[in-house]
């Protein structure tokens, strides 16, 4: 599952049992050895749906991570590409990777809130990946109206998602199990660890997006096996 210079099982544990923040800034330094950074086909993926290098102005990756999607990013900007991450250690890790990513646009990492983005009108494409999980379906809609309004209009955000498995197959017992193991995690033990799966699913987010004032397009077939089944979600601000 992990890769040579993962995590350990203890060390997975400590961060289980710790805050979401805490826990990836615990995570950080091995994060890029973990099945939790989004792989790199999908985001070629994405990067190839917003469009050609230098296309676009400016970029923002929410819950950017330790960069992996401003790594595609900066080439396809003129000028600035931002990642937003309530962990320091996880931007700290961004900053080490991103020093040699390619194209000529300013790296600027930021430490806030996915829910409350500090931003306003001032980016042609919003991205996120590999973070629905960490937010609350109580706060989804806050979510995509903070993106919302950091996008100038016609702006887009852009998202790889899948779709909600059968019953039939491995991954929906694992997703349920997993979830239902952390609901009893949060249950008893304060601060929270937020991390669920099956959420922000295709086309279940379809008229959540909508109703923030989003055109909503979603891209099938746009990924190489093994992730062929990702769907790359085109969301346009009116």
């Amino acid at each position: 599952m992990f890769g040579p210079g993962g995590p350990t099982f203890l060390e997975l544990r400590v961060q289980a049992l710790s805050s979401t923040e805490r826990g990836y800034d615990l995570l950080a330094p091995k994060f890029e050895h973990t099945p939790f950074r989004t792989p790199d086909p999908v985001l070629a993926a994405m990067a190839r749906a917003i469009g050609a290098p230098r296309s676009i102005r400016a970029a923002l990756d929410v819950c950017c991570g330790t960069g992996a999607a401003m790594r595609h990013l900066r080439a396809l900007c003129t000028e600035r590409v931002v990642g937003l991450d309530a962990s320091q250690g996880m931007l700290d890790e961004a900053r080490r990777l991103l020093g040699d990513a390619p194209g000529g646009a300013a790296i600027e990492l930021i430490r806030g809130d996915a829910l409350d983005p500090p931003f306003r009108e001032e980016f042609d494409v919003v991205t996120s990946v590999g973070a629905f999980g960490h937010i609350l379906p109580r706060d989804e809609e806050r979510f995509v109206r903070g993106i919302h309004r950091a996008l100038r209009p016609g702006g887009r955000f852009v998202f790889a998602t899948g779709t909600r498995p059968r019953p039939t197959e491995p991954w929906f017992w694992a997703a349920h199990g997993f979830n239902a193991v952390m609901r009893v995690r949060n249950a008893v033990l304060k601060p929270e660890f937020v991390m669920y799966y099956l959420t922000f699913l295709w086309p279940e987010v379809r008229p959540l997006l909508e109703r923030c004032g989003f055109r909503v397009q979603a891209l099938l077939g746009q990924v190489p096996a093994p992730y062929h089944r990702a769907v790359i979600v085109v969301a346009t601000r009116g």
